[in-house]
């Protein structure tokens, strides 16, 4: 058994950390090694790591000046000793043969990296009734990451320590955005990747703090600089994977139309809301006829340009709801 190290980034995550670091401990697969950085949390994050290293050599701690979450992820990065990596959010955690069955998928199939098309959340607790195993060449998978056809974050995937570390790929990123160009990139550079379809990873839909529950216009402003950086800098550069980009990109448009729309912040940001308006319209016939899409994509495609503020305002009121609605702790 390959050593599998994970790194958890923590900040603010004292609610949530007892929950992920036992369900990390508490693997089928049990040689692992949890790089637990605090980004010089406020709360007891730290004290807590420190406790649990204590009790299980298993678990290193690193303790940093607050960077964000990049800064965190790649100083767990470096230290890592694992032949395989993983990544996982302190206010996640993951199901008990998470590692075990991403392993597995990986090396039965000869692949440098794998990951699951799907995952728990505090909304969704149902297991699919069966599981079937793809295996993706670089293109295909970087389109299925870019597609969201599978969950876009660098969770919920293993990956071979030795490809991330000879191609130098880190988190040294704009946050937010971050771990849909780590997750393009690894694609890119694994020879290919086996794609499973069983849940083993469980993300938190409500935490309060969490980037994708505060709705920050700067958040979406970076992740609109990482999705054109992909496109940029793509290894496996094809009309599919371009045009995947362009799909992302014309979605990130309108995310920058809702975070202002939901900030009320059109006075502080009228440019950026101008710019992602006349975005959404001139890209829109290009994406809708070269988009590897559904039929409801496509119509979400028209919608978007008919009126991206309408649908801004309407998608708002959804997620709200939602949240409303998402009691699980």
């Amino acid at each position: 058994m390959k050593k599998v190290s994970i790194v958890v980034p923590l900040y603010k995550s004292e609610p949530f950390m007892n929950k992920l670091v036992d369900s990390v401990l508490n693997q089928t697969y049990q040689n692992i090694e949890l790089i637990l950085v605090d980004d010089e949390s406020p709360d007891r994050c730290g004290e807590i790591a420190d406790e649990y290293a204590k009790k299980d050599n298993r678990v290193v701690v690193i303790h940093k000046k607050n960077g964000g979450c990049c800064d965190a992820r790649n100083a767990g990065l470096k230290a890592v000793s694992g032949e395989y990596l993983m990544l996982a959010d302190g206010d996640d955690w993951m199901e008990s043969d998470c590692v075990e069955y991403l392993v597995n998928i990986m090396e039965t199939n000869n692949c440098q990296m794998s990951m699951s098309d799907c995952v728990f959340s505090t909304r969704d607790r149902k297991q699919n009734e069966t599981d079937f195993v793809r295996v993706w060449s670089k293109e295909r998978a970087a389109c299925g990451i870019l597609y969201i056809d599978t969950p876009i974050g660098p969770w919920n995937k293993v990956y071979t320590t030795k490809v991330i570390r000879d191609n130098n790929l880190s988190f040294s990123v704009p946050w937010f955005g971050e771990g849909l160009y780590f997750s393009v990139m690894a694609a890119q550079l694994s020879n290919q990747v086996a794609v499973g379809h069983r849940k083993v990873y469980n993300y938190r839909l409500n935490n309060p703090n969490s980037g994708t529950t505060v709705r920050q216009v700067e958040n979406a402003l970076s992740a609109q600089w990482n999705i054109n950086n992909i496109k940029n800098n793509l290894i496996v550069r094809t009309p599919k994977t371009v045009n995947a980009c362009n799909w992302h990109i014309y979605n990130n448009y309108f995310m920058v139309v809702m975070y202002i729309v939901g900030a009320s912040a059109y006075s502080l940001y009228h440019e950026q809301y101008k710019n992602a308006k006349k975005g959404i319209r001139k890209n829109a016939l290009n994406v809708l006829i070269h988009s590897t899409v559904s039929l409801k994509e496509k119509i979400r495609i028209i919608a978007y340009a008919i009126s991206p503020y309408a649908m801004a305002k309407f998608i708002l009121w959804w997620k709200k709801r939602q949240l409303k609605a998402d009691l699980m702790e």
